[in-house]
Formats: structure tokens, sequence, C-alpha cells
């Protein structure tokens, strides 16, 4: 099973440039407009990682790092936000985040 790059932020223009970025790389992709379409649509048994941004209208990236940890998922989450304070990497770090990076981020 190819491993598979999940894009969830609420900016489409965003999501849409790292797609094009994965593409011209030649890795699989996919993006999701919220936390909550990615939950219903993908599928966390694909080996991959998250690629996930902090703030969006519903529910936060660090809402869904914890329902994902709740659901028993090991996909390694990369935070990826324009949004980012000490408290919010201190706790996606402690929570198992592999980085937290600020917009806009160098390919």
């Amino acid at each position: 099973m190819e491993a598979l790059v999940r894009i969830v932020d609420d900016e489409e223009t965003v999501r849409n440039s790292e797609i094009f970025i994965f593409k011209l790389a030649g890795i699989p992709a996919a993006a999701y407009s919220s936390a909550e379409e990615f939950l219903a649509k993908d599928d966390l048994t694909v080996p991959g990682c998250i690629i996930l941004d902090l703030r969006m209208l519903e529910m936060s990236g660090l809402q869904l790092q914890r329902c994902l940890l709740e659901k028993g998922s090991d996909l390694p989450i990369i935070f990826l936000t324009g949004h980012g304070t000490v408290d919010a990497a201190v706790m996606a770090l402690k929570n198992g985040a592999v980085d937290f990076l600020q917009k806009p981020a160098k390919p």
C-alpha cells in the first residue's frame, strides 16, 4: 500500500499549493478543507502522514489530533500554521506531533 500525505487546512490556496508541491515531487497526497471532512472521508489504515493546520473553523487541529489519538491512529502529524503560539506548539508536540512549523514554510 502506497503512503499518502493528507493535508487538512481550511485555506483553499494553501491546500492547492501543497497538493501542487507534492504532485511535482511524485508524492501521493489528498486534501481536506476541515477536520470533519478528513474524519468522514479519510482511510486511517492507509500509511502516510498528516499536514495539519492549527486554527480551523469548527474543529481545531489540536482537537483533531486528540480525536486521532483516541482512535488509536499512529499517523505522524506535522502542524503547519500561521497562528502558532508557544503553548499550542508545546501541546501539539507533547501529544506526539512530529513538528510544528509556521506558514509560509519552504517546500
